[in-house]
């Protein structure tokens, strides 16, 4: 599932491609990936301009001309593409947009996903319940400890609880605990004051290296995209059990609690 660097990697590049272009077409091959009719969808967005794009943890908004938002949420095999055509049958995209100057904007994998066309009244009813941003100026070292002091249970469910923190799935909170030396399964109330700051920095330098080589997905939003996936090959322990460790040498262990899997070095990563 694309997290907060994927989306926000889909972020930067979607804006100089398709902010200011009029939306001319629009497809909608899956009626259930939408919230309304599909002709009252396709109605509503004909003639409309992308105003400016926004990420808000795991989602993306499109900001619209007339106010409203296109609300995206790719869950589990949601991926976007962009260009004049698609490299397969266009009809297997759930929902497509044609742009003013010939472009498309494919929507695809969204068999859990949704595009949903909301009012920016219901957005911000929407984020209210979704926790801070990983790099909100008031999420400060001091703020994490404090929240953390105030959580129980273990450490991985927190990291992933979206009303908790906003942004971090199952992948890199894996590549955090790693970069912070500590298991995933950790009991939070057993954690120090150092490791608690050991995990904070560990999320905010785990998720910048990520954004930065532009994520773990494979797949590209452009035919000439070079940039999108470059983070898969850096991954230190999600998805390597059996692999040596990069740090120690010791062998990449999977466990899985509570239906969750979970990647670590038993070698090298503490418990508190």
């Amino acid at each position: 599932m694309p997290e907060w660097p994927e989306m926000e990697t889909y972020r930067q590049q979607l804006s100089p491609l398709v902010c200011g272009l009029t939306i001319r077409h629009v497809d909608v091959n899956r009626e259930k990936t939408i919230n309304e009719p599909a002709e009252a969808f396709q109605a509503a967005l004909t003639g409309r301009k992308i105003m400016f794009v926004e990420r808000r943890g795991k989602h993306l908004l499109f900001h619209l001309d007339d106010g409203n938002r296109l609300l995206l949420h790719l869950m589990l095999g949601g991926y976007l593409y962009y260009g004049p055509h698609a490299e397969k049958d266009e009809s297997r995209f759930q929902v497509i947009f044609t742009f003013e100057d010939g472009n498309k904007l494919f929507f695809g994998g969204l068999r859990l996903g949704y595009l949903h066309r909301i009012t920016a009244k219901t957005a911000l009813e929407r984020f209210r319940e979704i926790g801070p941003e990983p790099f909100d100026p008031r999420l400060t070292e001091e703020a994490f400890v404090a929240m953390l002091d105030k959580k129980r249970g273990k450490l991985k469910p927190a990291l992933v609880d979206q009303k908790w923190i906003a942004g971090i799935g199952n992948f890199y909170s894996d590549e955090i605990c790693f970069e912070a030396g500590v298991v995933p399964f950790a009991d939070i109330p057993s954690l120090s004051d150092g490791t608690k700051r050991n995990v904070y920095r560990a999320m905010r330098k785990v998720l910048t290296e990520a954004a930065e080589a532009g994520g773990y997905m494979d797949q590209k939003l452009t035919a000439a995209d070079t940039f999108t996936g470059g983070f898969a090959e850096r991954c230190r322990v999600y998805g390597r059990e059996g692999e040596p460790c990069s740090r120690c040498g010791g062998t990449i262990r999977m466990e899985t609690v509570s239906s969750r899997k979970m990647f670590y070095c038993p070698s090298c990563q503490g418990t508190n």
